[in-house]
């Protein structure tokens, strides 16, 4: 089953917001989730990280994420992919997928945004690399373009694809 991770977003003087996540750096992607044999909710938060990959039972390749549900001793899996899109200024107020998830006996039921984000100033050339969502939103201060540069109004949905 296929998903899609999708932020909406409100923001002010910041673009190209997306999760900090290279291969020195890693971005955990963290999600709740439900076996779709049983419908038992797994009792923890979940992490995915896009660029390990975990070996599928049976000679049946690789994944980012291998799970057996306690319940129902089911094997699942998970592989991960970032899109090519950045949540930009013009996209502001609007959904757009950053992730793409394909999974094998797991439901994807919500995004925990743990990890850090990182962005640029819409007008100036200023970084912002420490940028955490777990708030739903984030307020700092752009010296170069003599501004305050926030981000508001954040949800996060996954959605079937």
């Amino acid at each position: 089953m296929g998903y899609k991770l999708v932020l909406k977003a409100t923001l002010e003087g910041l673009t190209v917001l997306r999760p900090k996540d290279t291969e020195q750096t890693p971005f955990e992607y963290t999600f709740e989730i439900e076996c779709t044999s049983c419908r038992e909710k797994h009792d923890k938060e979940i992490t995915i990280n896009r660029f390990e990959q975990h070996e599928i039972s049976g000679s049946r390749g690789e994944a980012n994420f291998v799970f057996r549900c306690k319940n129902c001793k089911r094997e699942s899996s998970a592989s991960i992919t970032r899109t090519k899109n950045n949540y930009t200024i013009e996209d502001s107020g609007k959904a757009v997928s950053l992730l793409e998830i394909e999974a094998r006996g797991i439901e994807f039921v919500r995004f925990v945004p743990d990890g850090l984000f990182e962005a640029k100033g819409a007008e100036s050339t200023t970084k912002f690399e420490e940028i955490e969502l777990n708030e739903d939103e984030f307020y700092d201060y752009d010296d170069n373009a003599g501004n305050e540069v926030s981000i508001t109004e954040v949800s996060w949905d996954v959605v079937r694809s």
